[in-house]
């Protein structure tokens, strides 16, 4: 049976609320899987533990780490930062190696989570044996938009904060939206890492094009999975089972 445990990792300032899970009571791991998530979710979601019972069930050999992203879940702060996500990514990567003994990294994320991770391993480095990513908001910055009525466009371009979010609500500024701008993760080139990427979309998917994730991937030569009558959280359970599945089968090695 899976076991699970909240801790923080406080380092630089900040406080990051995370979750382990794993088989056993172990204390160190030969591999360890950073999982995270979309935009407004949680390190508690569904989506995480599902995939995280499956693969330390099979393999006792794996840890999942995840973890609130800023202005997220339990987390301390009020306002969202691309910037701030990678530090965070990279705090659980350290303690991942340095306190779980970590041998071998690997990253499983969706939507935000994969704009993240994406753009971690070009502009820091790639720590990560093999990626998984289900439905990655590449296009971050116009996805992001599409969310904003007329009145937050108008405050946001008067250098105010409007509030976005689903259960809890993070202050989004101009600040954030034009980093979004500057580093569309599809400007970059992948060939490097594409043998250990795999991208799932589902073809439903209403709020992130699986046609995004097609043409990136044809781009890059990265293996790519389009699931039929997937929406964007896989809300069907069978579409949900089929990729973490998928995932686990990729992860493992």
């Amino acid at each position: 049976m899976v076991k699970d445990k909240y801790f923080n990792i406080n380092e630089q300032g900040l406080s990051v609320r995370c979750k382990l899970y794993s088989a056993d009571n172990a204390r160190s791991f030969d591999n360890v899987v950073i999982a995270t998530y979309g935009f407004g979710g949680n390190k508690d979601n569904n989506a995480v533990a599902k995939f995280a019972e499956r693969i330390t069930s099979k393999y006792a050999s794996y840890a999942v780490l995840t973890f609130d992203w800023p202005a997220h879940g339990n987390d301390g702060r009020k306002r969202l930062s691309a910037t701030e996500s990678m530090t965070y990514l990279q705090l659980a990567i350290n303690y991942a190696r340095a306190e779980l003994g970590a041998k071998q990294l690997f990253y499983y994320s969706t939507s935000y989570g994969g704009y993240i991770g994406l753009r971690y391993i070009i502009e820091v480095d790639n720590p990560f044996a093999r990626i998984a990513l289900r439905c990655p908001a590449l296009d971050l910055y116009n996805i992001m938009m599409k969310g904003f009525d007329q009145s937050q466009l108008d405050a946001l371009a008067r250098g105010k904060k409007v509030l976005r979010g689903f259960d809890r609500k993070m202050e989004i500024d101009q600040e954030f939206l034009d980093d979004l701008r500057e580093h569309d993760v599809r400007q970059y080139q992948y060939f490097d890492y594409a043998e250990d990427i795999l991208v799932l979309h589902g073809n439903k998917d209403d709020m992130v094009p699986c046609e995004d994730s097609r043409a990136f991937c044809d781009d890059n030569v990265i293996e790519f999975v389009e699931v039929e009558r997937a929406d964007h959280p896989f809300s069907n359970p069978q579409t949900m089972d089929f990729a973490i599945g998928e995932i686990v089968k990729f992860l493992k090695l």
